[in-house]
C-alpha cells in the first residue's frame, strides 16, 4: 500500500492528485472550469493500486472529480461505471449538492455529472498564530452538544449573513452565552459534508442533523457564509481559533460507521464507484451490504484502505483543523470485523497506538444495530462513552419508577459497575437529553412522541422515552403543572451536573427549548429544531440555574474526581438520619436518600417522593453552619441556612448543603 498522500495536494508547481482503486482498469481526472465545462486526464497506475497525476497551474478553488473505468458486476461486489462522476474520498472541500435525478444511480447509463457535487482543490494557507488548545482534562470537562446552524440561526445579535454558519458560532454573541453557562467544550453535530436524503427531499424536508456523510475531510459547505470553493475550510478554522481563544474545546460528532450512499439501491457518489469492496463491508452475497448501522451500509474500518481513510481523516482534523476530540456515532460498528464487537479490533487498536490521537478526547456512542450491539462499558481505556444507562436511570428515578434508588446512587457516583475495573469516572459521559430524543422541556411535558411533521405517520422515533408530562400532555396554563415541570427540569440538570463523570448538556435545554413533542427531529431544519433566542422563547431563570451549577462543579473537585469513591468515602443515610441498609436499598418504594460527601463538606439530599419530607442532619455536624447553593424546589441563588437539626425538602426536589468555612 502506498504511503504517499491521497487526494489533491499542492506541490509547488501545480497539484498532484492520487486515488486508490484496486478494481479500476483506468481512472480519469475530470476538471471543471467556472462555466462547468469538463476536461479529462488519464491517471497513471502506481504502486499499491494508487492512480496518480499532476496538473500544472491548477489553483485553489478548482473543481474536480473522478471517473473510474472497470468491471460492472454487482454480484461480485464490483460497481465501476465511468458514467458516474465521483467525489474524491480525500477531498478537503466539496462544492454543490446532490440533485436527485435517476442519473445518480450506479446502474443508470446517464452521465451523473450535472447532478452531483464536485471536489474542490484547497491550497490556501491559514494563519494559526496564537492558537492554543485549551487541553481541558476529561474530569474538568462540561460538554455542550449543539448544531452549527440551529444554534445561531435565530440569534438576533448575530449578523444576519452569519447566522447558522461557522462564523456565526464564533461570533461574540454566541461565545458570550457559552462562557456565561460555564461549559468547557462544544460538541458539534456532524460537520463533515453530508447529503440530504432523496426520500426527505421528496417530502419537502432536509437532513438537519447531518448523519449522512459523504466527505470525511470536508467541512459541510452549507455552513459557510462566503462560498463553497474552499471558503468553508477557512471559516471552520477561524471558528476553531475563536472558540479556543474563549477557552472552549471543539469536539466533532463523526460518522465513520456508514456513508450517504446507503444500500445497493442508493446513489453512486464516491466510495461505491471508486472501490466498493475496499470501503464497504459486503455480505456473502456481494451484491448486498452488511448493515450494522440501520443506514444501508457499513464502512469497512478493518480493511487496509478503509482503516487508512478513517485514520487519515482523524489526524487531518486534529493536525490541520485543530479540533480537540471526536464523538463517534454508532461506534460499536467500528469495533466489528466479521460480526461481534471486540475492544481489540484493528480500528480501536490503531487509534490506541496513534500519537496524534492520543492527545485528544475520544468518545464513543457504544451501540449499533448489529449482533449484540449494546457495548456500554466495553471500550478500551482512553475512551469515554455516552452512558445510556445513566440517562435511563435518572429519567426513571425522577418520573417515579419503583426500585430505581440504588441504581440512581450508582449513576450519581460515576457508574463504577461499568467503568470501575480499569477506567476512571470520566469514562462515563453522563447525559439526560441529546439531539436524538426529547428536549428537556419536552421530557417533562409529553408522555408520548408527536412526530407527525416528519411525514412518517408518527412511526419514526423511539417509544421508550421514559418521560412524564407532569399531568397534562403538551401545552398548558395550569400553574401547578408548570411549577412541577420547572422543578423536574432543575432536578434533572442538578443531578447531571453534580454526578461524577463528564456531563453533556443539550443546547437550548437551559432556555426551555421545545420541539413540540417531536423526539426525532432529524429532518426538521426549521424553528422546530433551532434555538429560540427571543425573550418569549427563553427561560432566563433556568439559564442562570445551569450557570450556577457549572460554576459550582468547576469550583469543587469533589464533583469531578479522577478516582472512584471507595465505600469509606461516602455515607448514605435515610431521611431519618440512620444509615441505609441493604433492605432500604432494595425496597421498591425507596425514593429518598442523603449522601454525605468526604470531609462532611457537602450533604446532598434527594427526595423523589411527591410529598415534603424532613431530612435529619447527621448528629456530628448539627452545630455546623450550612449554606444552600442548590435547591431545586425554587432554584434561588445560594442562601445561608445556619445550624439545623433537620431540613424539609419539597416533594420531587433535591438540595445541596455546603458546610461554611470556619464552622
Amino acid at each position: 500500500m502506498s504511503i504517499m498522500p491521497l487526494g489533491a495536494h499542492a506541490d509547488g508547481d501545480g497539484v498532484s492528485v492520487a486515488l486508490f482503486s484496486s478494481v479500476a482498469d483506468a481512472v480519469e481526472l475530470c476538471l471543471f472550469d467556472d462555466a462547468g465545462r469538463e476536461s479529462r486526464r488519464e491517471l497513471e497506475l502506481d504502486d499499491g493500486y494508487v492512480w496518480r497525476g499532476h496538473v500544472e497551474r491548477l489553483e485553489h478553488g478548482a473543481c474536480y472529480g473522478f471517473r473510474v473505468h472497470g468491471p460492472w458486476d454487482p454480484g461480485a461486489g464490483l460497481r465501476c461505471n465511468p458514467a458516474k462522476l465521483l467525489l474524491d474520498p480525500y477531498a478537503r472541500a466539496i462544492a454543490g449538492a446532490v440533485q436527485w435525478n435517476p442519473a445518480v444511480s450506479g446502474e443508470d447509463p446517464t452521465d451523473s455529472a450535472p447532478y452531483v457535487p464536485r471536489s474542490v482543490v484547497c491550497t490556501s494557507a491559514f494563519d494559526w498564530a496564537g492558537d492554543r488548545r485549551p487541553a481541558i482534562p476529561l474530569e474538568d470537562s462540561i460538554v455542550y452538544e449543539l448544531h452549527v446552524k440551529g444554534f445561531t440561526k435565530l440569534h438576533s445579535d448575530v449578523p444576519e449573513g452569519l447566522r447558522g454558519t461557522f462564523r456565526g458560532l464564533a461570533h461574540p454573541a454566541a461565545i458570550a452565552h457559552l462562557q456565561r453557562l460555564g461549559v468547557t467544550a462544544v460538541e458539534l453535530l456532524p460537520v463533515h459534508q453530508f447529503v440530504h436524503d432523496g426520500t426527505l427531499v421528496a417530502r419537502g424536508l432536509r437532513n438537519y442533523w447531518g448523519y449522512q456523510s459523504i466527505g470525511f475531510f470536508a467541512p459541510h459547505n452549507e455552513y459557510a457564509s462566503s462560498g463553497d470553493r474552499g471558503e468553508q475550510v477557512d471559516e471552520f478554522k477561524a471558528m476553531v481559533r475563536g472558540l479556543h481563544a474563549a477557552g472552549l474545546e471543539v469536539i466533532l460528532d463523526v460518522v465513520f460507521n456508514h456513508t450517504a450512499e446507503g444500500s445497493e439501491q442508493g446513489p453512486t457518489l464516491c466510495f461505491r464507484g471508486v472501490d466498493n469492496g475496499a470501503y464497504y463491508r459486503l455480505q456473502d452475497d456481494r451484491s448486498r451490504y452488511v448493515d450494522d448501522t440501520g443506514c444501508g451500509n457499513t464502512l469497512d474500518s478493518h480493511s487496509p484502505e478503509g482503516l487508512r481513510l478513517v485514520m487519515d481523516a482523524l489526524r487531518y482534523w486534529v493536525q490541520e483543523m485543530h479540533v480537540d476530540g471526536f464523538r463517534f456515532d454508532l461506534a460499536a460498528a467500528l469495533g466489528r470485523a466479521e460480526g461481534e464487537f471486540t475492544p481489540f479490533s484493528s480500528f480501536l487498536e490503531t487509534i490506541g497506538q496513534d500519537p496524534v490521537l492520543a492527545q485528544v478526547k475520544l468518545i464513543a456512542e457504544p451501540w449499533d444495530v448489529g449482533y449484540g450491539g449494546y457495548e456500554l462499558g466495553d471500550f478500551p481505556a482512553g475512551w469515554s462513552e455516552w452512558n445510556g444507562r445513566y440517562r435511563d436511570t435518572v429519567r426513571d428515578f425522577w418520573r417515579g419508577t419503583d426500585g430505581t434508588l440504588a441504581d440512581f446512587a450508582t449513576r450519581l457516583t460515576g457508574s463504577s459497575d461499568l467503568y470501575g475495573r480499569r477506567r476512571r469516572p470520566a469514562a462515563s459521559v453522563n447525559l439526560i437529553t441529546v439531539h436524538d430524543g426529547f428536549t428537556l422541556a419536552d421530557l417533562t411535558s409529553y408522555d408520548v412522541k408527536h412526530n407527525d411533521a416528519n411525514g412518517e405517520d408518527n412511526r419514526d422515533g423511539t417509544d421508550d422515552n421514559r418521560s412524564w408530562n407532569c399531568g397534562v400532555e403538551g401545552d398548558t396554563d395550569d400553574p401547578d403543572v408548570l411549577g412541577l415541570r420547572a422543578r423536574q427540569r432543575r432536578n434533572l440538570l442538578a443531578t447531571l451536573l453534580l454526578s461524577e463523570g463528564m456531563p453533556l448538556l443539550l443546547a437550548g435545554d437551559e432556555r426551555g427549548r421545545t420541539q413540540g413533542g417531536n423526539n426525532n427531529a432529524y429532518c426538521q431544519d426549521n424553528p422546530t429544531s433551532w434555538v429560540d433566542w427571543s425573550a418569549a422563547g427563553g427561560d432566563e431563570d433556568l439559564t442562570a440555574f445551569v450557570a450556577q451549577l457549572c460554576r459550582l462543579r468547576l469550583s469543587h473537585p469533589v464533583f469531578r474526581r479522577r478516582r472512584f469513591f471507595s465505600e469509606a468515602d461516602l455515607e448514605w443515610l435515610r431521611p431519618d438520619g440512620n444509615p441505609m441498609t441493604a433492605a432500604d436499598w432494595g425496597a421498591s418504594f425507596a425514593r429518598a436518600v442523603t449522601v454525605v460527601l468526604p470531609g462532611d463538606a457537602f450533604l446532598l439530599m434527594v427526595n423523589g417522593w411527591w410529598e415534603t419530607l424532613s431530612f435529619t442532619v447527621p448528629a456530628r455536624v448539627r452545630t455546623a453552619h450550612w449554606s444552600v447553593p442548590i435547591d431545586t424546589a425554587n432554584g434561588h441563588d445560594p442562601s445561608s441556612l445556619g445550624a439545623v437539626d433537620a431540613v424539609g425538602l419539597t416533594g420531587r426536589s433535591m438540595m445541596l448543603l455546603q458546610r461554611e468555612d470556619g464552622s
